[in-house]
């Protein structure tokens, strides 16, 4: 079984300025994900889809495939996660012959996912015949009962979500474990059967598995601060 894993690396990150290659803990930022999607048991071949030389060349360095540059209108804020892993897909089914059975998306703003969680997302796709994709989660860190939104005249908090959704007229003056337990998805990464981009243009499809990932391994890079805070559990893990 032909395994893919695709790691989007575009050059125009705002809140964190050439963020795919900033160094963490010694390394570019993508190389972490490189390296752990190199050590996996399961993936058959590793490519970064990025449209900047710079990140393309040290994608290069520590041993990912880079076979195109992605279109500049496919690595804009707006773009969308399945319109970049279809032209990789369509670009090797031309350009190679090249068709894997499944493809995993692997965001280098989560480096402290290791090969021991790709395999895993891998494995419970594979064991879930009718699932057309995995995804990691691990409970909400905020329980979306309590979220709040802004009236319209910008005076008052109203809960973002209404009272004949919650069943509860003050959720947010309530514990947390009396409502159902909620779960997000970290990020990580999606395991997708090729077939679900194809014909469902979908990273999740209409079935969709999981597995769980501890918090500590599951931040996810999109502020300064969230940078911070993987540098320092990366430091604690190699320390250890």
């Amino acid at each position: 079984m032909h395994v893919l894993g695709i790691i989007p690396a575009r050059g125009g990150s705002k809140s964190i300025p050439r963020k795919n290659i900033k160094l963490l803990c010694g390394k570019p930022l993508i190389a972490w994900s490189v390296e752990s999607a190199k050590k996996s048991r399961l993936m058959t071949r590793v490519i970064v889809s990025t449209d900047d030389p710079e990140i393309a060349d040290v994608a290069k360095k520590y041993g990912a495939g880079v076979p195109f540059l992605r279109p500049s209108e496919l690595a804009q804020d707006m773009s969308v996660d399945v319109e970049f892993l279809l032209h990789a897909l369509n670009f090797l089914r031309e350009k190679e012959s090249y068709d894997p059975e499944i493809v995993v998306r692997l965001p280098p703003t989560s480096p402290l996912r290791t090969a021991a969680h790709i395999d895993e997302g891998i494995e419970k796709l594979i064991a879930t015949p009718d699932a057309d994709a995995v995804r990691p989660i691990c409970e909400a860190p905020k329980h979306p009962y309590k979220l709040w939104k802004i009236s319209k005249d910008k005076r008052f908090l109203e809960p973002f979500l209404p009272a004949s959704f919650t069943g509860f007229d003050e959720p947010h003056n309530m514990p947390r474990q009396m409502f159902p337990k909620a779960y997000i998805h970290t990020g990580a990464m999606d395991v997708i059967r090729a077939r679900t981009l194809y014909e469902q243009k979908s990273t999740s499809g209409r079935n969709l598995a999981y597995f769980f990932m501890p918090p500590e391994d599951s931040v996810n890079i999109d502020h300064p601060i969230d940078f911070e805070i993987a540098e320092f559990l990366m430091q604690k893990r190699l320390a250890s």
